[in-house]
């Protein structure tokens, strides 16, 4: 029997294990990820992976950018930016498998991914066409969880887009496809995973909404192209006896930061009642970003409030250091809460309002220190008209303010 010398077999041995590492990164291309639910159903969402290092998630108009991408073995971690959900999972010739974990929360979705797969199958043509808006509840057979909502889609041919406005926020950019009379939608963005499903017809929606796989409700809809929710700006208010609003939240550093700072003083101040956790609060904040960036040599000033789902203080500011990072924050984020997003003890640490009914809620305060308008939720960009409404609106009060 030939012998070998146990340096070249060490040699071999390594060459073998560095090619089998290379093999197990992700390959470029498209892919079709489904994460599974329960009555059989699955949230899709389509992906490119550009290079090892990074991958484009689609929904509808939205681009996510990943670029937080590591490898161990025969697995990847996929960070998702901005959220703290991750993905992880081990790759083969044919799929990616594992889990979409959300840690603070203690949720884990199993994950498989193929490629070349559209993101639902197109089975039949659309017999029905829902492009319009449509007078929405949730759970409407019960008096706890019952809600309203407004849809706003379009559809060409089977493919449809758009979302659902809540008084509270939006459901981001969702695509689907419309099978006949059936209608199917999905998003993914790192922490919303979303699926609607329906029956259409002319004039009605019957279906499910599915959040990850730990939340399910039933929702109806009637085409109404008139219809209009209640007004965002008188939703949240002062309780009687009240003009102002005070807080004194720990910034990065472990100061208390309040508004009888001289930071604020004599000027108009935005305040943020926000969470890093929050995909409506995430578009919020670009926009205050992006605003408070190009207008910082005026008389203004923003101050984010963060209530946390994080477990630790550490943690808690870990998220908003990160948030801070990728969006371009210049302005303080103070940690109100954390280990809990509870609305009702957000409410207790800000007694003046009559309730925190939405992360995110933005308090305007002029240059006397007084409220001057509160507006609840936020229509982000996957809103199209209402977003465009929302920064006019909202760039003339500030104005006004200024001006005073």
């Amino acid at each position: 029997m030939k012998s070998f010398h146990p340096l070249l077999l060490l040699l071999i041995f390594s060459f073998s294990c560095i090619t089998k590492d290379t093999n197990n990164k992700l390959a470029i291309g498209s892919y079709k990820a489904s994460l599974l639910i329960q009555d059989n159903e699955v949230i899709p969402f389509n992906f490119d992976v550009l290079n090892e290092q990074k991958l484009n998630i689609y929904n509808a108009d939205e681009v996510i950018k990943v670029h937080e991408i590591s490898y161990q073995n025969d697995s990847v971690k996929i960070q998702l930016p901005y959220f703290e959900g991750y993905i992880t999972a081990k790759i083969s010739k044919d799929e990616i498998k594992g889990n979409f974990i959300k840690p603070s929360l203690n949720r884990t979705v199993p994950f498989v991914a193929k490629p070349n797969l559209p993101r639902f199958e197109n089975t039949s043509e659309a017999t029905q066409n829902i492009t319009g808006n449509w007078e929405t509840v949730f759970s409407p057979d019960s008096e706890e969880d019952k809600y309203i909502a407004k849809g706003i889609f379009k559809q060409n041919k089977n493919k449809v887009v758009g979302t659902f406005r809540t008084t509270t926020g939006d459901y981001r950019y969702l695509e689907g496809i419309m099978n006949g009379d059936s209608l199917q939608l999905s998003t993914f963005d790192g922490a919303h995973a979303f699926l609607f499903t329906a029956k259409a017809t002319d004039s009605t929606l019957n279906g499910f909404f599915y959040s990850g796989n730990h939340w399910k409700e039933p929702f109806t809809a009637k085409l109404n192209n008139a219809y209009e929710l209640p007004g965002a700006e008188s939703l949240t208010y002062l309780r009687e006896g009240y003009d102002k609003i005070e807080f004194s939240f720990p910034n990065e550093k472990g100061e208390l930061i309040s508004l009888e700072d001289n930071r604020f003083k004599d000027k108009v101040t935005v305040v943020q009642i926000m969470g890093t956790w929050c995909p409506n609060c995430l578009d919020e904040s670009k926009y205050y970003a992006e605003y408070y960036n190009n207008h910082k040599s005026k008389d203004l000033e923003f101050v984010a409030l963060a209530f946390e789902v994080a477990k630790t203080k550490e943690e808690g500011f870990q998220l908003i250091k990160r948030l801070k990072e990728q969006t371009g924050i210049n302005y303080p984020v103070l940690l109100a809460q954390y280990r809990s997003s509870s609305k009702i003890d957000a409410q207790k640490k800000l007694p003046m309002l009559n309730h925190v009914l939405s992360y995110p809620t933005s308090i305007f305060i002029d240059k006397k220190g007084k409220v001057r308008k509160i507006h609840t939720g936020f229509n982000g960009p996957a809103t199209g008209v209402k977003y465009t409404e929302f920064k006019q609106n909202f760039e003339s009060f500030i104005t006004k303010l200024l001006e005073e």
